[in-house]
């Protein structure tokens, strides 16, 4: 309101000079300033929060096309206090035309002339209230997705596969009633693979090493359902330790190859798992053997397949290769991410 009302006392003051008669130009200027602070409190406290923003624009134009009217006729009623500001002394019989000086299309002028500040600061007004709303409506947008999209993203990395939890615990388990020395290392091995999940996963991003520390310890805990040993091969490139990824991403391509491959069968299952890192971004490789025969090891799982590729999507949106290939006899995963 002040903006709007100083704009149209200053500019003329700038344009015109020094007036002939500082008290008249005074009077007016702070007539026409009242007009304006009005009609810009009525439009952003009246008019546009309840009609505009209520989708009823066309009586927002036309209760905004009254108000500016209603304005300008107050401003030039002859009987008002400030009359005299406006060169319009009382009717003293000069002509007839009192002080409204001249013919219709002058009075006409002068009219249009009086309304404009008014007019003006109603467009402006609305314009200012309407980006100012704009920008509020796409910042609570905005603040809806990135919550959405941070308890989704949460969601997928709060679940473990409950099948591997309690197959972990009775391997455990059986080293302890053996009394065999490496029950200590595997109890905290899972343990240190629950504080990863439950503390240091709510980061956005973690070291690398963490993440391939994780997977380190899912692959021996499943490991040890076989003492002679299974077929799996892993390869892990840990020269650039401190690259940031998000937490618990890779470890669902591991999780579906040990539950896809039936690697318990040593004469025909295998897992292959290779990692490279370069300096801005890492490649990873799991392959696993395919049984003939259609086969699950359970039906509870983990963060599936497709919860990846959406979660990639989420992370690494433009900055990610994702290739499945379900071949004969091979199911093979190839993921590629830019993480500078």
């Amino acid at each position: 309101m002040l903006f709007w009302g100083g704009l149209w006392v200053l500019v003329p003051l700038l344009l015109t000079g020094i007036p002939e008669n500082p008290g008249r130009t005074t009077g007016r200027s702070l007539v026409v300033l009242m007009g304006i602070v009005f009609v810009v409190w009525a439009n952003m406290e009246v008019l546009l929060p309840r009609l505009f923003f209520r989708r009823r624009q066309l009586a927002y134009v036309l209760a905004g096309f009254a108000l500016v009217v209603a304005v300008t006729w107050l401003i030039d009623w002859d009987g008002a206090p400030w009359a005299e500001y406006f060169n319009r002394p009382p009717d003293h019989g000069r002509g007839g035309g009192g002080g409204k000086g001249g013919g219709s299309s002058f009075r006409n002028f002068k009219y249009i002339g009086l309304a404009m500040p008014f007019f003006t600061s109603l467009i402006g007004s609305a314009l200012f209230e309407i980006a100012g709303f704009a920008n509020r409506k796409e910042k609570e947008a905005t603040d809806f997705r990135n919550e959405k999209l941070e308890a989704e993203l949460k969601f997928l990395k709060s679940q473990i596969n409950p099948h591997f939890l309690f197959n972990a615990l009775n391997n455990i388990y059986t080293l302890t009633v053996i009394k065999s020395d490496q029950a200590p290392e595997n109890l905290l091995k899972l343990s240190g693979m629950l504080r990863y999940m439950l503390y240091e996963c709510k980061a956005d991003r973690v070291p690398l090493r963490k993440e391939i520390e994780y997977l380190k310890h899912f692959i021996d805990l499943h490991l040890l359902k076989d003492s002679r040993g299974l077929n799996v091969e892993t390869d892990f490139d840990e020269s650039r330790p401190e690259l940031s990824i998000a937490p618990m991403l890779l470890i669902p391509f591991v999780e579906n190859a040990f539950k896809h491959s039936k690697v318990e069968d040593l004469t025909h299952g295998w897992i292959k798992i290779a990692l490279r890192t370069f300096d801005d971004r890492l490649e990873f490789d799991v392959e696993n053997s395919v049984p003939e025969t259609a086969f699950t090891k359970d039906s509870a799982g983990g963060i599936g397949l497709n919860n990846v590729r959406r979660q990639l999507e989420l992370l690494y949106p433009g900055r990610h290769e994702l290739r499945i290939d379900p071949g004969p006899g091979t199911f093979s995963v190839n993921l590629k991410i830019m993480l500078a």
